[in-house]
């Protein structure tokens, strides 16, 4: 959960991407580790297999400072997908506080993201996470392959969770994933830690403390 240390100023918050293999989560990252320039990021750790699926997480920390003095970093992970690895996502999951689940768009992927949703409301709650409050967005990736499902039936099937379509690959509707969660994930803080009056930092504050470290 949200790290505060009041001797060092610094508030740590933990970001996963979570979602099936091959669902683009790592190429999320990818993306936002290039546009991000180079003073605000960290080193951006990828672990793959042979066959060029992250095996272990991503590990991509961005930190920025507040008018306040206060010194925000957002660390963010990626999960690997594959059903084998169930215990370290469950590992990554611990101490979480928002979530990007990133689907794959295409009809033939349907139960694959449908399994990796229980799979992530189970390990949340195996954590001691509330799953239904926690702060978490949908992208559904990979709208440029055939057969994808319609953004009005995803709309429609998904209900009150916000989704957003993306082509991670080419950078389309990464940022905007990003920024949905992040504004998510603020809004939670207020309520929990009234983080605005406690910190001095408004959502437009801390959203723009992150974005104005990016290139267009």
């Amino acid at each position: 959960m949200v790290q505060i240390n009041m001797a060092d100023r610094e508030i740590t918050v933990k970001v996963v991407y979570y979602g099936p293999a091959l669902s683009g989560k790592t190429t999320n990252l990818q993306q936002l580790h290039e546009l991000i320039d180079s003073p605000s990021r960290g080193k951006m750790v990828t672990l793959d297999t042979a066959d060029d699926r992250t095996l272990y997480f991503d590990f991509l920390p961005i930190q920025f400072g507040t008018q306040s003095g206060f010194s925000v970093k957002i660390k963010l992970f990626t999960v690997p997908g594959q059903v084998m690895h169930k215990s370290t996502r469950k590992v990554v999951l611990a101490g979480a506080d928002a979530i990007a689940f990133i689907a794959d768009s295409q009809r033939s992927s349907a139960g694959a993201n449908a399994y990796s949703w229980r799979d992530m409301e189970a390990n949340l709650k195996s954590n001691g996470i509330d799953f239904a409050n926690m702060p978490k967005v949908v992208q559904f990736n990979k709208r440029d392959l055939p057969d994808v499902k319609p953004l009005q039936e995803i709309k429609k099937a998904w209900g009150d969770i916000p989704t957003y379509p993306a082509v991670a690959i080419r950078g389309e509707g990464v940022l905007e994933t990003f920024r949905a969660l992040l504004r998510s994930l603020y809004r939670s803080m207020e309520e929990r830690h009234s983080f605005g009056e406690k910190f001095g930092v408004s959502e437009e504050d801390f959203l723009k403390g992150v974005f104005e470290n990016f290139t267009p």
